[in-house]
């Protein structure tokens, strides 16, 4: 099996080295899914930096983040610094900050969970039912990891105002879904459920 991904990750290199750049292209998004992290080298990583931030698709970001962040053997601080800039969405932000955990000290990290706290406490304003973005930080693989590996009280501080926001929305935007240790998503509702109490919680704001 190892040799499997060794060789289908060989390919997925060899053809995003020279393919264009086309997001929606099936063959495109199936050699990014192919490349198997644990055998990036240095310059492998670096067309894998290249292609994120030439990429707007989130999604192929977000699967770039993902495997990035295991690639602790590889000298990334710069890139995860630039990707935090880069992200708008708070999940893909944090992504970014498991990353650069690996690399930067705690006063550095202190620093971006200031601003990363900043954006947070203003999303009610923009965002009031934001639990897309909460579930990610709030679940296993979000806050709760890094404060587990790093015990940095801004990952503390950070998860106590995530878990207050959470708390004020209304509970029809509240428990849909989680991610597990690995950061895979694991649905606590059916689709249709979490339809069913998002469309009755709204219909029940326009009842007079």
């Amino acid at each position: 099996m190892a040799n499997d991904n060794q060789q289908l990750h060989k390919e997925s290199i060899k053809y995003l080295t020279t393919a264009p750049l086309r997001e929606n292209d099936p063959k495109f998004i199936c050699a990014i899914s192919d490349v198997a992290y644990e055998f990036l080298t240095t310059d492998e990583a670096g067309l894998i930096v290249q292609l994120y931030f030439k990429m707007k698709n989130i999604a192929l970001r977000n699967k770039i983040l993902y495997g990035l962040i295991r690639c602790g053997n590889l000298e990334l601080k710069d890139f995860f610094e630039k990707a935090y800039k880069k992200e708008r969405y708070l999940d893909m932000r944090l992504l970014a900050i498991h990353g650069l955990a690996q690399y930067a000290p705690e006063e550095e990290i202190e620093k971006v969970m200031q601003h990363f706290l900043k954006i947070l406490i203003k999303r009610p304003e923009t965002t009031p039912y934001n639990y897309q973005e909460y579930e990610f930080l709030r679940s296993p693989f979000g806050l709760p990891l890094l404060i587990k590996k790093y015990r940095y009280p801004c990952f503390e501080k950070t998860l106590q105002q995530v878990e207050k926001q959470y708390q004020d929305m209304p509970e029809a935007f509240r428990g849909h879904f989680t991610f597990d240790d690995n950061g895979k998503a694991v649905q606590l509702r059916t689709p249709s459920e979490t339809k069913q109490m998002i469309e009755r919680f709204f219909a029940s704001q326009h009842r007079y």
